[in-house]
């Protein structure tokens, strides 16, 4: 239960941390689109441990597979299987947390609820988890961007008081890859690498803010009521490791305005229904209105530190913890990659679901 996700194209995610391996079954990918692991490979590399100084040391090279669901370099129609390999796993350091809960992370929960968990690496708690939405993603970005027109980018907005200012129509994927902690920004984002770089000497993590766009959704996606667009993407990015809130357009801002600040004037502009402003991110009543859809994910500091942490045993023991493993001082340069696959598995359920009902 609750390991697939998404109704027209819909993928299931398997594998643990240290398992032989991680991947994902897509089903509901349209025939004929060209795809190769050359397609898939670029972002698993942008999510991949091991790739800068701000982020965990686990050596994985991360290279997919297709296992099924292609023929001659296109898809089929038929249900999309693709892996990666687990290479570098050292369970070996995680011996301590066979017989101790670490503090804040999935440990105890899991224990709670299923009486029998995984302790090496986390298992299927572990965000090696994510590296199956990333592949899936990889695929939902090019049927977005070659059948609809539509790209998906994402940044890192803020660490922890840093924050950037960036214009959400202007700023380009260039930009954002330019430097390691993923912020189009580069006076901010050398204060935030400096911040990450003196938490993560003390043994210590951090938190933030990833932004994210989607340009060029045009209106009309999105299910009334239970199904609405942004309720869909608030699932979707929550599901993440390590998230804690989510809002889109003004979201927790807009409740500073008056209706009449808040409210997106219309104009008709080259022919269709615009709007002057934003504030809705691009959704209204749970659809698409045409405009960017933008919204800001919060991810909370990474729960593994490298400090004794008091914390309780398996038979319900008062004990401590020491810090060790090899962790990410600060998940947000990672999460980039996540958030876009993720915000890119509901939009194309959406546009496959707007196709079959309305077109």
């Amino acid at each position: 239960m609750g390991n697939s996700f998404g109704h027209a194209f819909r993928i299931t995610t398997w594998g643990e941390s240290h398992g032989g391996g991680v991947g994902v079954v897509v089903d509901g990918c349209p025939p004929r689109l060209a795809l190769t692991e050359a397609d898939i490979q670029p972002d698993l590399d942008r999510r991949r441990p091991g790739q800068s100084s701000i982020v965990t040391p686990r050596k994985e090279a991360d290279v997919v597979q297709i296992l099924s669901g292609t023929f001659e370099g296109k898809t089929l129609g038929t249900p999309l299987s693709m892996w990666v390999r687990n290479e570098d796993a050292r369970s070996e350091a995680y011996s301590e947390m066979a017989h101790k809960f670490r503090p804040s992370h999935a440990d105890y929960t899991y224990q709670a609820k299923y009486g029998f968990r995984n302790w090496q690496g986390g298992g299927r708690s572990s965000a090696r988890e994510t590296i199956g939405r990333v592949a899936a993603g990889a695929v939902a970005k090019k049927i977005l961007r070659e059948r609809h027109g539509v790209e998906i980018l994402g940044f890192v907005g803020q660490v922890q008081d840093i924050q950037a200012t960036v214009d959400l129509d202007m700023f380009t994927a260039d930009q954002v890859e330019s430097n390691i902690v993923r912020c189009p920004c580069p006076t901010t984002a050398a204060r935030m690498i400096e911040r990450i770089e003196t938490v993560r000497a003390r043994g210590d993590s951090v938190g933030g803010i990833v932004m994210c766009v989607a340009r060029g959704v045009p209106p009309g996606w999105g299910e009334p009521v239970f199904d609405r667009l942004e309720a869909d993407l608030a699932k979707a990015m929550l599901s993440l490791p390590a998230s804690k809130g989510f809002d889109v357009g003004s979201g927790f801002d807009g409740i500073m305005l008056t209706g009449s600040q808040h409210n997106d004037a219309m104009r008709m502009r080259e022919g269709r229904v615009r709007t002057v402003s934003n504030r809705s991110g691009g959704i209204q009543g749970g659809i698409s209105n045409g405009e960017t859809v933008f919204f800001r994910v919060a991810f909370k500091p990474v729960a593994t530190i490298m400090m004794e942490q008091d914390t309780v045993d398996t038979s319900g023991h008062d004990t401590t913890l020491k810090g060790r493993g090899r962790h990410d001082p600060c998940v947000l340069p990672r999460a980039v990659p996540m958030v876009e696959a993720m915000a890119a598995l509901v939009l194309v359920d959406h546009a496959l679901r707007h196709h079959a009902q309305c077109e």
